[in-house]
């Protein structure tokens, strides 16, 4: 049974959708799902991307089973380690996944983050922060959506093609693969031709470095996107000889 492990409900600050729907939804595809709601302390903005653990698991942990686990997507911030520690302690999440949504303060989504910025200079930032963040973060299971820049950056050609930015990428992934971090398959943009192939050099050159397992995740923030792309994403990984995998009680379960 494949999972969708990067799903988010009401919970976090910018979805609406119910538990009870993402798990119909599930459910008519056959798949698992792993709730993974924001936890940003550093964002600035009209909402407050954080929330309570305890409530979180009250609600949520009778739901919680063999196709359901509950996890969180911190986002990682340069200064944040002993705040996402403490914050991890008081629920026992079932996985996390680190996330890259803010560059020294400015968030990835607003456009006035790229003002008097090259591309050049902002990517390469993106991916430096990657990389240290992943080395830095040793509590989290995997690295989610490589490619989140590329959704909202205002160039002529947004994506992350290995074929411009190798080095960098190089670099992200051999700290994924050294600190045995899961890679996540995010397929919010697989139905984007030109994205999946600018994003599949990124996955083989992952194997080529060592790496093995990979989450699948739609990141999705109604019903209507669980498990998007989800078999196809699975190809991909078998193509590569990944393992996909998703987590529960932190640990890693193979799925296919």
């Amino acid at each position: 049974m494949l999972f969708d492990s990067h799903v988010h409900t009401e919970v976090s600050a910018d979805s609406e959708m119910k538990a009870r729907d993402a798990l119909a939804a599930a459910e008519a595809q056959g798949i698992g799902l792993v709730f993974t709601e924001h936890i940003d302390f550093s964002y600035q903005g009209e909402k407050e991307f954080i929330f309570s653990p305890e409530e979180y698991w009250a609600a949520y942990e009778p739901l919680r089973g063999e196709r359901l686990s509950l996890g969180v997507e911190l986002g990682m911030v340069p200064g944040e380690l002993e705040m996402a520690k403490a914050f991890l302690a008081r629920a026992p999440f079932d996985e996390v996944i680190g996330s890259i949504h803010l560059i020294d303060g400015g968030d990835i989504y607003e456009p006035s983050t790229y003002e008097g910025k090259t591309q050049q200079e902002i990517y390469l930032r993106y991916f430096t922060l990657m990389r240290d963040m992943v080395r830095q973060n040793p509590y989290i299971d995997t690295l989610a959506h490589i490619d989140y820049i590329a959704r909202y950056a205002p160039y002529e050609h947004p994506d992350i093609s290995y074929e411009v930015w190798h080095d960098a990428i190089d670099e992200v992934l051999r700290a994924v693969v050294e600190t045995e971090t899961a890679l996540e398959i995010n397929t919010r943009r697989f139905g984007d031709r030109l994205a999946m192939k600018e994003l599949a050099p990124i996955y083989r050159r992952y194997a080529e470095l060592g790496g093995r397992d990979v989450t699948i995740g739609s990141d999705a923030h109604k019903k209507e996107t669980v498990g998007a792309h989800l078999a196809l994403a699975a190809q991909m990984a078998e193509a590569y000889g990944l393992q996909t995998v998703t987590f529960h009680e932190r640990k890693r379960v193979k799925v296919r």
